[in-house]
This record gives C-alpha cells, sequence and structure tokens, in this order.
C-alpha cells in the first residue's frame, strides 16, 4: 500500500508519469498492479496479494478484504466515464474472482473464489459461479461473520443439488402416476361391475316362456 499512497499522491498533484513509474516499481516488487487513480479506503487488506488488478475508477470502501489473483477491470476503453467496480464497506472478494464493468458491490457482500461478477450485487449477499449468483445473504442479521475467500463452509456442489432436485422432481412424479393409475383401475373394475350386473340378473331366471310353462 505504500507505493499506491505515493503514486496516488502524485497523480493527485499532476505528477502522473512520476505516479506510473511508482506504481510500476510497485507492481514488480509486489505483484500487485493499482492505479494510481483508484479510490481505496481505509483498511484495505490484500491477502496473498499476487496477481491482483485494480483499474482506475475502482473506489473501495473501508475494511475491504482481496485475495490473490482478484481483478477489479473495466469493460469499456472509453474514457471520461466510471469503468471499473464499486465495493463498498466490509466486501470480501474471493481468490481469483473477478469483477467487471462499473458494478456496485453493495456493503458486506461475499464474492465466492473465481466468480465473475457483471452486475450489481445487494449488500450482505453472497455470489458465486459463472456469472455470478446469489445463494444466500444476512441481510437480516447485523452480525456479519468474516467469510474466508467468501465462499461459505457449507457451500454445496451446484451440479449434486440440481440432480438432488431432479431425483425428488421424479420422485413426485412417480408417485403422483400411481396415485392416477390406482384411481383409474378403480374406475374400470367400477365400470366392469356395473355392466356385468345385468346379465347376471337375466341368468337366474327361467327361460321357457310363461305360457309353455302352463301348457305343459
Amino acid at each position: 500500500m505504500i507505493f499506491y499512497c505515493l503514486s496516488s499522491f502524485a497523480w493527485r498533484h499532476g505528477l502522473k508519469f512520476l505516479a506510473r513509474f511508482v506504481s510500476h516499481i510497485g507492481r514488480v516488487a509486489t505483484g500487485i498492479e493499482i492505479h494510481p487513480k483508484a479510490e481505496i479506503g481505509q483498511r484495505l487488506f490484500i491477502d496473498h496479494g499476487m496477481g491482483v488488478v485494480i483499474g482506475a475508477t475502482t473506489k473501495i470502501g473501508d475494511d475491504v478484504t482481496l485475495y490473490q489473483g482478484v481483478t477489479l477491470g473495466g469493460t469499456s476503453l472509453e474514457r471520461g466515464i466510471k469503468r471499473h467496480p464499486t465495493l463498498e464497506d466490509g466486501v470480501i472478494v474471493g481468490a481469483g474472482a473477478k469483477i467487471l464493468g462499473p458494478v456496485i458491490v453493495g456493503a458486506n457482500a461475499r464474492i465466492g473464489s473465481n466468480a465473475v461478477v457483471v452486475k450489481d450485487v445487494a449488500p450482505s449477499t453472497t455470489m458465486v459461479g459463472v456469472p455470478a449468483k446469489e445463494i444466500g445473504n444476512d441481510r437480516k442479521t447485523k452480525d456479519h461473520n468474516f467469510m474466508a475467500y467468501g465462499t461459505p463452509n457449507n457451500l454445496t456442489d451446484p451440479v449434486a443439488r440440481a440432480l438432488d432436485e431432479l431425483l425428488d422432481e421424479v420422485s413426485k412424479l412417480r408417485a403422483r402416476i400411481k396415485t392416477l393409475e390406482t384411481s383409474q383401475s378403480s374406475e374400470n373394475r367400477s365400470g366392469v361391475s356395473e355392466s356385468e350386473s345385468p346379465l347376471d340378473n337375466n341368468s337366474t331366471q327361467d327361460p321357457t316362456p310363461p305360457n309353455t310353462r302352463q301348457s305343459s
């Protein structure tokens, strides 16, 4: 952060070449590339910082944690506009995650390792995957526990979870089909019984006409 502070000071005072030079030295020495124009709050913590890239129009709040390989990048080459992300207070970004474009990551949000974020993230939300999707939030509580690498310990395999959901649906469909088959079978048996009852009554009657019986 010393290199960033020096380069940022030079940039704000119009010494852009010096700012770039100091920033380059910092990148070579630490493996962390922070543009001198980026705005960074207090107590930024970069853990195992190799490969971290922070773009020019990035804004980072207080108490933010970044892990190795994080990219806060832009999606446009147009000058004079906000091209990089804004991270509000307390955000944690896991290793290898990419946050691209002028998106806003809300306070206390968690970005899982290797996630790719291309749209705004609500406060206190956990995002994982490519593209990143919400898997949970703790907006109703004021206690925001630290989450290493922005990934919950009880995170399940999304493929396994999808398969479990499919198996549950199959079980429900089988139960429904069995119920329908049972109902249809009962209706068929009832229909057969009703159709056979007149024949049974006729079979018990004497087939000889009444006149014939009297004459005999």
